[in-house]
């Protein structure tokens, strides 16, 4: 007799839950409300069901329903307005935000790999995706055979919390706990997730923990305690994670979707914007105790602050494994574009030291002042921490769709450039990332889209195109008038970046190259991880860097990296035992490095076997 296939439940302290005898008990936390109900639609026609007031603010009932049921809680606060509103703890909504919110039996979906533990963070090759634009759940679990077959260990899934209409970049959510209607329902979720994990990867969730969407958040009708009237963040007032019923609404989140979904990790977006960074440790400290013995569960930050102390040393100090590299990103892209405006102008004024000290160190900016925060000291010294605690990208959807046109690398480098650069995120020591669609070159631009309605809408897009006033290119209002629209639905539809075409010699050739780097990252660079330090990292010319890094066999990896339109002479750094190529981005550059010259556009990998003397 077979076992029943295992499910898996998160119970939560609020919204609603299904009992086990089929009727669901439903908690509010309305510290601003005089009076709640809950609206329950069925085929008998709206039934209302008084909730009972609790101590600290709460609002409880239990009601004859169960899965599947449609429901509101209808709202009167102590003004005396009354107001119908979505579930703030929704597992899923009917439709879309203006519809009601749906009871959810978690335990409805049998996982059918329920005995993956993960991988080990060092073995992470990241793939950035946009769940919209590769066809919702079902549609990105399709793409996932070809994603392993390249060589990606795991995917990170921008934001699916749900938000108001079907075309949203997903950093406007507003009900964190519900996956976004449009892209499909939680069990479609879970299935993405479950297949992953039979093709042997993780999958990653960027969650939004340091604001709420524009349009569907009604906390402020009945909890205003949830935000600060004293502190205000790009986004409005910020959450205010003083308040115990706050950070207990977002760690019950996290641990819902790592052990519900069972996530393999959460990217925790613009932490720098949450005011109390206990919050942070609280977080990670409650995720580790929840998660399995022997189960890997990861934990990154997009941190402004380039706050080192939150990272994973070697001793295992620090709550987070690893942090999105800014620094490195920005580094690399003015040296290949030439870009030197808005926060670019932070790294133009030494490229090349500021590569070698990323390669290094990891941050660019450690404490020193930078002259895009009005020269106020940036960052912790991060010389310590293990290559892995940084995430190393060329491209993200931020770096693309925050451009006017959303132009990808591909239109902005020169190709034999973008092939060396590709060369040393593919087989540096930090965590490598591509964004969808890099790895066969696409030239799809990836816009900034929403579906915002009415006022709003024209609010989002006069709002973006006045964020370009201060480039040179858009000082001409008439200029600003070609960004496309956000709402319109065809700047969504020209960022779907569809599939490669291996008919193509250019698109087969990226395919083949990334196919390439990937194999020797995990044959010679993936198991010689553990216990790597850096040795040392220089400037290159003016466009380049050589890094070395001492692997954890003792073995030697030597980047040399050259991105100039000219050769350069190559110091006697590498001077030494002899070193086997691992890869040269353009046929030449290996016998032209042991002239010590470097030509110009150009990537050397080298690896030295253990020295036994």
């Amino acid at each position: 007799m077979n076992e029943p296939a295992p499910r898996f439940a998160h119970d939560m302290p609020f919204g609603a839950a299904v009992l086990p005898d089929g009727t669901t008990r439903f908690r509010l936390w309305a510290p601003d409300a005089a009076n709640v109900w809950i609206d329950v639609q069925n085929v008998d026609g709206n039934v209302a069901f008084p909730m009972e007031a609790e101590p600290g603010g709460w609002h409880a009932a239990v009601a004859p329903v169960g899965a599947g049921t449609c429901y509101h809680y209808r709202v009167t606060n102590r003004e005396g307005v009354t107001l119908s509103v979505p579930d703030p703890a929704s597992r899923a909504q009917w439709q879309d935000l203006p519809g009601p919110s749906l009871v959810v039996d978690p335990q409805g979906y049998r996982w059918q790999h329920p005995d993956w533990q993960g991988r080990p963070w060092h073995e992470t090759v990241l793939y950035e995706l946009h769940v919209g634009a590769l066809g919702g759940f079902n549609g990105v679990r399709a793409r996932l055979p070809e994603l392993a077959r390249l060589g990606i260990t795991a995917i990170e899934l921008m934001p699916v919390a749900e938000f108001p209409g079907a075309r949203n970049w997903g950093y406007d959510g507003v009900l964190p706990f519900a996956p976004e209607a449009s892209y499909g329902t939680p069990d479609d979720l879970k299935a993405l997730v479950d297949t992953a994990h039979g093709l042997g990867m993780m999958v990653f969730l960027d969650v939004v923990y340091n604001h709420f969407g524009p349009d569907g958040n009604y906390l402020h009708h009945y909890a205003r305690r949830f935000f600060r009237g004293d502190v205000q963040t790009p986004w409005g007032a910020a959450i205010d994670f003083r308040v115990p019923e706050v950070r207990e609404f977002f760690i019950q989140n996290a641990l819902m979707w790592l052990m519900e979904y069972r996530f393999d990790g959460l990217r925790l977006d613009a932490v720098h914007a949450i005011t109390e960074r206990d919050w942070l440790g609280e977080l990670a400290g409650r995720v580790r105790m929840a998660v399995e013995p022997g189960r890997h569960v990861h934990l990154v930050l997009e941190n402004e602050r380039n706050a080192a102390s939150l990272l994973r040393d070697t001793e295992r100090h620090g709550d987070f494994e690893a942090q999105w590299n800014d620094d490195g990103h920005n580094v690399l892209h003015v040296l290949l574009t030439g870009e030197r405006e808005a926060y670019y102008a932070a790294y133009a004024d030494a490229p090349a030291q500021h590569l070698a000290r990323v390669l290094q160190e990891g941050f660019c900016y450690q404490g020193e002042p930078s002259p895009i925060h009005d020269n106020v000291p940036r960052g912790e010294p991060s010389a310590h921490l293990p290559p892995t605690a940084f995430v190393l990208f060329l491209q993200n959807h931020d770096q693309i769709g925050n451009r006017a046109f959303g132009e990808r690398l591909t239109h902005l480098a020169n190709a034999d450039a973008l092939h060396a650069a590709q060369v040393l995120l593919l087989l540096c020591p930090q965590i490598p990332m591509l964004f969808m669609g890099e790895e066969w070159g696409s030239l799809c631009p990836f816009l900034y889209f929403t579906s915002h309605h009415g006022t709003l809408a024209e609010a989002v897009r006069d709002g973006r195109r006045r964020e370009f006033a201060k480039f040179a290119a858009f000082a001409d209002p008439q200029q600003r008038e070609r960004i496309p629209d956000p709402n319109d639905e065809r700047t969504y539809l020209a960022s779907c970046p569809g599939k490669a075409d291996e008919s193509h010699p250019e698109s087969l050739g990226w395919l083949n190259r990334t196919r390439q780097l990937l194999t020797l990252r995990h044959g010679q660079i993936i198991p010689r991880l553990p216990g790597t330090r850096a040795l040392d990292a220089v400037a290159l010319g003016k466009a380049g860097a050589i890094a070395r890094w001492r692997l954890g066999d003792g073995s030697v990896l030597t980047l040399v990296l050259n991105l100039a339109d000219q050769a350069v002479a190559v110091p006697t750094v590498l001077a030494g035992n002899p070193a086997d190529l691992l890869h040269e981005s353009r046929e030449g550059a290996a016998a032209a490095l042991a002239g010590h010259r470097m030509p110009e556009r150009a990537c050397v990998a080298l690896l030295q076997a253990p020295s036994h003397s």
